[in-house]
């Protein structure tokens, strides 16, 4: 079989994928670049969505479905409004940034989308071998997790796992103005587990019961609690489900990135990127495709100004305590944000902080609990 001939391959179509093919796109430097997208999955339906957050006006503003300036953080005590201005809190369908991506990529030429699977990977020798074809090229970017981080003893393992529904109600409910990015009114037993409510319109909104756990639950729990939410928290009994979603996110601080070579960088959850404190990825990974293309651009080594180590050791300890007390995280995330400034909390989990804004936050959080945590991850 004579292998198909590129100069990058991308393993991968998703976020990561995508987001680095757009902006090799976008990049003149890399116009006589042949690139390869492959993955087994075609992207045709909407499996997920994504929510970051930004100041002012973002390029990824023609797709998204909502945007909110105003959030609420909920507890049985508590009703903290968050004011989150100059930054937005944006979401975005992962079906509109699929058909976004490849009717922008498909202008291209020397893009390539490849629907095969890769099942052996040899960097050193740059071929790729799938279920239909094999493959040449002298770079991967690989965004599978393919190490069995599950068995690592030395990293802390939170999941970070959920399941929501896409309602409408006849009567307009919803003010479609502010989200809800915690309610803890309803907790699963001695555990991280809150509802989040994304209002798109008076009508509609997306309705996730979300738990950051050290174990996963039966999908009938998801449904019990969303149901209990809705008819006994909101007070809504009539209400249609209109999309559902589901899924798992790892929350850890096991060193994926470690997996690169000097033929092979690991992106994605893969590489890293995912933020190990709370799971969100999109802005996260725009921001680490552009330092990548920017090292290929300059020729430094491609792992170069990628992780933020002190976030990544700061993350460590937080998901420490919520893997040791589980059930302390509805105090943490109450003094977090009471404690705090949205627009300071915001800069904080974006990795933009100094070392001052980082103390003032942490000791905003003290508990004795990060004190065993800090020495545990220390050691």
């Amino acid at each position: 079989m004579t292998p198909q001939n590129f100069d990058y391959i991308i393993i991968g179509g998703g976020l990561a994928g995508l987001q680095l093919a757009l902006s090799f796109s976008e990049d003149p430097f890399f116009k006589d670049k042949q690139i390869a997208i492959i993955d087994p999955s075609s992207k045709n339906t909407n499996d997920k969505t994504w929510c970051f957050w930004e100041q002012g006006a973002g390029k990824w503003d023609s797709i998204i479905t909502k945007s909110w300036e105003t959030g609420r953080f909920i507890t049985p005590d508590k009703n903290i409004k968050l004011a989150l201005q100059p930054y937005s809190y944006k979401m975005l369908k992962s079906l509109n940034f699929y058909n976004y991506a490849k009717s922008n990529l498909e202008l291209n030429s020397n893009f390539s989308f490849i629907l095969d699977e890769i099942k052996t990977l040899n960097e050193e020798i740059g071929i790729a071998i799938g279920k239909s074809s094999s493959y040449k090229a002298s770079h991967f970017f690989d965004s599978r997790i393919t190490s069995n981080y599950l068995e690592d003893t030395h990293s802390t393992k939170i999941f970070q796992h959920f399941k929501g529904y896409e309602i409408e109600v006849e009567t307009p409910f919803f003010d479609s103005s502010e989200f809800t990015m915690m309610d803890f009114r309803l907790k699963f037993k001695d555990s991280t587990s809150f509802t989040y409510v994304l209002p798109i319109s008076s009508t509609k909104a997306l309705v996730e019961y979300t738990f950051f756990t050290p174990f996963l639950v039966e999908e009938s729990i998801y449904n019990e609690y969303l149901q209990t939410y809705l008819e006994n928290i909101l007070k809504i009994k009539d209400y249609r489900i209109t999309e559902t979603e589901k899924g798992v996110i790892p929350m850890t601080d096991h060193p994926f990135h470690k997996e690169s070579t000097a033929n092979l960088t690991k992106i994605g959850t893969a590489g890293s990127w995912v933020k190990g404190s709370t799971g969100y990825s999109f802005k996260h990974t725009e921001k680490k495709v552009a330092a990548l293309i920017n090292n290929l651009k300059q020729g430094n080594a491609l792992e170069h100004n990628l992780l933020n180590n002190r976030s990544r050791f700061y993350d460590a300890i937080f998901l420490d305590v919520l893997a040791n007390r589980n059930d302390m995280g509805e105090q943490l995330f109450t003094d977090f944000y009471s404690k705090n400034k949205p627009q300071d909390i915001l800069k904080y989990l974006d990795e933009e902080t100094g070392i001052k804004e980082e103390v003032k936050i942490m000791w905003s959080l003290y508990h004795p609990q990060f004190i065993k945590s800090f020495f545990r991850k220390l050691f």
